[in-house]
């Protein structure tokens, strides 16, 4: 903005704040008002490209063993369109979480659901990366995604009849 405007952007600054109630005590039932408002609907966050809250795009891959040493490589699937934009929240949200308990926990939770469907496997190891996506100007030349490791898990599971049973 030209500096002949700073001092009205000043001003409208300081009316904004007040009506706000920024400038009121935390416990001020308004200010309380105000800021519900402003969570729930979404307004005190800034946008991201031309939407809220758009993510990155992350892959994440289970590579399944076996006692006589086949591996198969198997993508999440979800039933429908619905519990897919689940999922690819939950992939989404365990690649932005900074903290690794809760990030193989997630990613544990997953695997876990591919290992009822292979049961008879020994290990799984979930591979979850960044998808980095070419410019327009890229692509035109032909060039495709690549990828970037981020983490990768082993889990093992049970593999006896008895411990079949117990799950």
């Amino acid at each position: 903005m030209p500096r002949f405007l700073d001092s009205y952007a000043q001003k409208a600054e300081a009316v904004i704040s007040t009506v706000l109630g920024e400038t009121l005590a935390s416990s001020n039932l308004w200010r309380q008002t105000v800021s519900t408002y402003t969570h729930a609907s979404g307004i005190e966050a800034g946008y991201g490209f031309f939407a809220p809250n758009v993510p990155d795009n992350y892959k994440l891959v289970f590579e399944i063993h076996y006692a006589d040493g086949r591996v198969e490589y198997e993508l999440p699937r979800a039933a429908g369109r619905a519990a897919g934009l689940r999922l690819s929240t939950l992939i989404d949200n365990a690649g932005d979480t900074q903290y690794d308990a809760l990030r193989e926990i997630l990613v544990k939770m997953m695997a876990n659901s591919i290992w009822r469907d292979h049961s008879d496997a020994t290990l799984i190891r979930a591979v979850l990366g960044l998808v980095l996506l070419p410019t327009p100007a890229e692509f035109e030349r032909g060039i495709k995604e690549s990828y970037q490791f981020m983490y990768a898990y082993d889990f093992r599971f049970p593999t006896g009849p008895e411990q079949r049973e117990a799950r």
